[in-house]
């Protein structure tokens, strides 16, 4: 029984000596001060530590960077991989003696800008971090703030104006038509008529949506009851209406497709990814 608590202790030892030299001060979400840029450190293990850098542009985070922290023979690597540079490929810095519970310095003189990285806490009670990046000559320094999210510190106060520009009833809801469309009775394989109904098929879904009549549309995958797709509609007030929106598709007009149209209650800031879709796209179809 002795023997196996002295292994234990052994083991926990060892345990602690590992977390103890990994930063784990860098652990939490931080804003540098000055700019639009953060940086986010997760403790994965007692070996581990993973991290990233993004700017927020039009409230839409865009990484910059990717950083991994980890032990290795026994030394400290910070490995940083920088998007649109070094061809994607990871930067190795090694810490420069041993890191306390307060300050840690990353080197690699090989490498052109930055040679050095050094992450230490504010000598004040502050919380904040200052990070030092030297080399050739130059050194910059940051100041990182902590930041906390909470439910409670979101704004979530009924806005009364943007309730009634989307049509929300007092639960933030509002009827939609959900459309699924299926394969048609038009069993034509003429290629050219058929690449041109899909076309005009496309051109009439983005025309719906700047005219704010449609917010959802896509295909399903293949499935035994021939579904190709669905519509949500939105700022459409009857069946009918629906109907002739939907008969404007050349698609549905040349008898590729039909569909089925339900009423559908969801909510009514749905609309409102709309303006990010386009933020996200790089390529069109």
């Amino acid at each position: 029984m002795k023997i196996l608590f002295a292994v234990l202790c052994l083991f926990c030892f060892h345990l602690s000596c590992a977390q103890d030299n990994l930063p784990l001060f860098l652990k939490g979400h931080w804003e540098i001060k000055g700019s639009n840029s953060e940086e986010h450190w997760d403790v994965l293990s007692d070996k581990s530590m993973k991290g990233f850098g993004y700017k927020i542009d039009g409230a839409i985070p865009q990484v910059s960077e990717y950083l991994d922290i980890q032990l290795k023979n026994g030394k400290v690597v910070l490995m940083a991989t920088v998007v649109g540079q070094n061809k994607g490929l990871p930067i190795e810095f090694t810490a420069d003696g041993k890191p306390s519970d307060k300050e840690i310095k990353f080197v690699n003189h090989k490498h052109d800008f930055p040679q050095e990285i050094t992450y230490s806490k504010a000598p004040d009670s502050s919380g904040n971090l200052i990070v030092k990046i030297a080399g050739q000559g130059k050194e910059h320094t940051q100041i990182f703030v902590p930041k906390k999210f909470s439910v409670a510190e979101q704004d979530t106060a009924y806005d009364e104006a943007l309730a009634q520009k989307l049509g929300s009833d007092e639960y933030g809801m509002k009827s939609y038509f959900y459309v699924v469309l299926k394969t048609g009775e038009n069993k034509d394989q003429d290629k050219d008529l058929i690449n041109t109904a899909f076309k005009g098929h496309m051109d009439n879904i983005n025309s719906l949506v700047k005219e704010e009549k449609l917010i959802v549309a896509g295909p399903f995958g293949k499935n035994t009851d021939q579904y190709r797709g669905l519509f949500i509609l939105n700022n459409v007030k009857t069946e009918e209406e629906a109907k002739a929106i939907l008969e404007t598709d050349p698609a549905i007009k040349a008898g590729y497709l039909t569909y089925s149209i339900y009423t559908w209650y969801g909510s009514a800031a749905l609309p409102m990814y709309l303006p990010y879709s386009e933020k996200i796209t790089k390529s069109k179809f």
